[in-house]
């Protein structure tokens, strides 16, 4: 009886499961997401009531959509706990459940509307490629972290350097540590540096070697490690999805193995 039940509800979940990994099935729910970013996008346009009532009622038909959605989700997994193991899952059943509150006449609407502009990222739940990428950033930061605060330090060194130095020239670029390390963000994004870089050259000629120094610091050396790391890390995550993908299948390593032992037999019948 136990085994009869079993084998109905893994079929029961067989078919839910074709329907989620459906390519078309995929489509539309990343198309159905795009439309509610574009009419997040509408509400903040003065436009006609009737056409305000429209996009209501569309909203309200696309939360229910994501309501179907979400089920059939669920009820794909043959362990439904499984479904709740996955933050991303987790996250998605909090922005439905929620979207389905009546709270936009209430004190809650703003909730409500920041709810609706966060169901855009459902986008990353729903394709695999931005999930590894978010995953790989976050499995980043601690690395990025200590690249971060090296780059704070030497910030602050030069910051310190340029009040000592350019206050007396500028002191709306140079006048405190604070001012000096937004100014030096400035220059770290090559907004218009040459101009703070000239005006400081009026009265220390040499002053270049300071900018030429920190852009060279942290707009090459630093930021092209930050960008090494967070690499690294996804080609690391790539690599352990590839193989979770393919745990299974026997890979050129195991018939390389399987031949060594073949020899090994056919040398000790011999």
């Amino acid at each position: 009886m136990a085994s009869s039940l079993t084998q109905k509800t893994n079929r029961f979940a067989a078919v839910f499961l074709n329907i989620k990994q459906n390519k078309l099935f995929e489509s539309i729910v990343v198309a159905v997401i795009l439309f509610s970013a574009l009419m997040i996008g509408a509400k903040t346009y003065n436009i006609p009531p009737n056409l305000l009532t429209m996009i209501v009622w569309l909203d309200y038909a696309i939360t229910v959509f994501f309501l179907i959605e979400i089920s059939i989700r669920f009820f794909a997994e043959t362990r439904k706990i499984a479904f709740f193991k996955s933050g991303w899952n987790i996250f998605d059943t909090i922005i439905v459940v929620v979207s389905l509150i009546p709270i936009e006449d209430s004190e809650l609407a703003l909730v409500g509307r920041l709810i609706r502009i966060f169901r855009v990222l459902r986008m990353v739940s729903v394709i695999p490629e931005l999930r590894t990428l978010l995953n790989s950033l976050l499995r980043a930061l601690p690395q990025l972290g200590y690249v971060a605060l090296l780059m704070f330090i030497i910030v602050y060194i030069y910051a310190a350097v340029g009040t000592t130095f350019f206050a007396s020239v500028n002191k709306t670029l140079w006048g405190d540590i604070a001012i000096s390390m937004l100014t030096l963000f400035r220059i770290m994004t090559f907004e218009d540096w040459t101009d703070v870089m000239y005006e400081t050259m009026t009265v220390y000629p040499l002053s270049w070697i300071f900018y030429i120094s920190f852009i060279f610091l942290n707009a090459f050396a630093f930021l092209n490690m930050l960008i090494g790391i967070v690499v690294n890390v996804m080609e690391k995550e790539n690599a352990e999805q590839w193989q979770r993908e393919h745990a299974g299948e026997t890979t050129i390593q195991d018939l390389s193995d399987q031949i060594e032992e073949l020899k090994q037999l056919i040398t000790k019948q011999k």
